[in-house]
């Protein structure tokens, strides 16, 4: 398949590419998937964009198989999660948020931990990769509030944070980890109920997605007439699956982001945009229509 493409990502080939969509998602019922890329203009860096910082994030068996890693990890958590917990909805979030409120979009599936479409007002959201304000016991599955743990370990750890004098110091990512100085000697608890690993809510690198949400979000998406990807370069497969199950049911799909993605051949209609400015455009030229019943 070759989808149409508006590759220039300047203001003629936003325009372009707006309308365009427009026209194809126009009176459809459109479930959306978002990536990294729409959280960029809330000041959350993304994994593969431009302008990127190249890294390997801890991989599910790395985490589970040694103290030392999980130290390590939670150390640069305890920065990354509170970067995220500053972050606020960009016009992109709450752009989507209002065409669910008018019935334009049915649901969004993102990848982001980040819980900024709900802050936006998004209702039917799937967090297929979880959320980074919650911990979870892998042994007896208590859950516990990201920030209640995040004051024992300030507790157990009095001044290991000195060294960071400003958050321009680090290099925060998508997941909540960050690079900072040292991690060597962070202190972790143990869960308070059973003694279990305690691990963020959140789908590691290796780890599969829980099942409940990706049949969700298959439903979600096999409901829709058209499905949006905005701002992921569908490099994993968990969320290259949905454009494979769009095309499988004949729904049309429509790929919003910043350089090639691996469901481009799959896509009726590729724009190579910013999420925020695409998002924002296309609301006001599907609110159009019913502007002028």
């Amino acid at each position: 398949m070759h989808p149409d493409q508006f590759p220039d990502p300047d203001a003629a080939g936003l325009e372009a590419g707006l309308a365009a969509a427009a026209e194809l998602l126009g009176g459809r019922r459109i479930a959306v998937l978002t990536g990294a890329g729409i959280s960029t203009d809330s000041g959350i860096p993304d994994y593969r964009g431009p302008g990127s910082t190249p890294r390997r994030p801890m991989t599910f068996d790395e985490f589970m198989g040694s103290a030392a890693n999980r130290s390590h990890y939670w150390a640069r958590n305890q920065y990354g999660w509170r970067h995220l917990a500053r972050a606020r909805p960009n016009p992109g979030h709450a752009a989507l948020a209002r065409l669910e409120e008018a019935g334009s979009v049915t649901g969004v599936v993102t990848q982001n931990i980040d819980r900024l479409h709900q802050a936006a007002g998004s209702l039917n959201v799937v967090d297929l990769h979880g959320r980074y304000t919650q911990v979870g016991c892998m042994r007896c599955a208590t859950r516990i509030p990201r920030a209640v743990l995040s004051d024992l370990f300030d507790r157990l750890n009095p001044g290991f944070y000195d060294s960071i004098s400003s958050p321009d110091d680090i290099d925060f990512a998508p997941d909540a980890d960050a690079v900072v100085p040292r991690t060597a000697g962070f202190r972790v608890p143990d869960c308070p109920v059973c003694g279990g690993v305690l691990k963020p809510d959140v789908v590691f690198f290796g780890e599969n997605a829980p099942r409940h949400r990706v049949l969700r979000a298959l439903r979600m998406v096999g409901a829709a007439d058209a499905l949006l990807v905005v701002g992921s370069s569908l490099t994993v497969n968990s969320g290259r699956r949905f454009v494979r199950h769009a095309v499988r049911t004949a729904v049309p799909v429509v790929i919003v982001n910043h350089g090639r993605t691996r469901g481009d051949a799959a896509a009726r209609l590729k724009v190579d945009a910013s999420a925020t400015d695409f998002l924002a455009g296309l609301e006001q030229r599907l609110a159009r229509p019913q502007d002028g019943r």
